[in-house]
């Protein structure tokens, strides 16, 4: 909740799920003041059970998630972004939220979880090339978001970086011009189709890492589910 409510701050996104958002209702301070309340409280929760792997794990990820943050501001309005920066900034961003989520409910350390953590890892990624593809597609019904907030931001993401290695009216956009008819283009293209591989893969990925274990049929729906879902 806290990452959603700061993502939207700095990516000053009106609406989250079809109801606006807390910095739009409430204001940049109040709603910087709020996700860092989140922050402090998921902390609490953890330091109140006396483990302190787990406080560490969830460290690792508010660290991780702030380098990502940055990178992302690095990269803005920037169609040269490599594919391989694109997805080192998911996995810092996205992914190493998934695998704290998948180590802290399963009670283990990252040592003796590795396998749960890379189906996490990969999990993440997954979900947010789809998030991606869904921000050039979605319906604003379904998503709670207008279409194309990641093009007029300038943020590159992998649906965008494809495009705009072939089209010069997305590579433009992307880089601050004009955002007329780019979107459409971005379709045209086949960028959304080659994305979506993308997750697919990362999807397998995580399937990969499961081993039979506890949940395993629920842990491999949530791959379909993920790369499958409109929202």
């Amino acid at each position: 909740m806290a990452t959603l409510v700061h993502d939207d701050l700095i990516d000053r996104a009106g609406y989250r799920r079809g109801r606006a958002s807390a910095w739009a209702s409430y204001g940049p301070e109040a709603a910087r003041a709020a996700g860092d309340y989140l922050f402090a409280r998921a902390f609490a929760e953890l330091a109140a059970t006396g483990n302190e792997d787990a406080v560490a794990i969830l460290a690792t990820a508010c660290l991780c998630l702030a380098r990502g943050e940055a990178l992302q501001r690095a990269q803005s309005h920037d169609p040269d972004t490599s594919i391989e920066s694109y997805l080192e900034r998911c996995a810092l961003k996205t992914g190493k939220l998934f695998e704290a989520a998948c180590l802290l409910g399963a009670d283990v350390t990252r040592a003796n979880g590795g396998e749960l953590a890379e189906f996490g890892l990969a999990l993440g990624v997954a979900f947010q090339i789809a998030d991606d593809i869904l921000d050039c597609t979605g319906d604003a019904l379904d998503t709670g978001k207008i279409a194309g907030t990641d093009l007029r931001e300038g943020t590159p993401t992998l649906p965008l970086l494809l495009a705009a290695r072939e089209d010069a009216v997305v590579r433009d956009a992307l880089a601050g011009g004009s955002l007329d008819g780019a979107l459409v283009r971005v379709a045209a293209t086949g960028a959304l189709d080659r994305s979506r591989a993308i997750a697919l893969e990362y999807a397998e990925r995580a399937r990969e890492h499961l081993n039979g274990g506890f949940h395993r049929y629920e842990l491999e729906a949530m791959t379909y589910a993920v790369v499958e879902r409109r929202k």
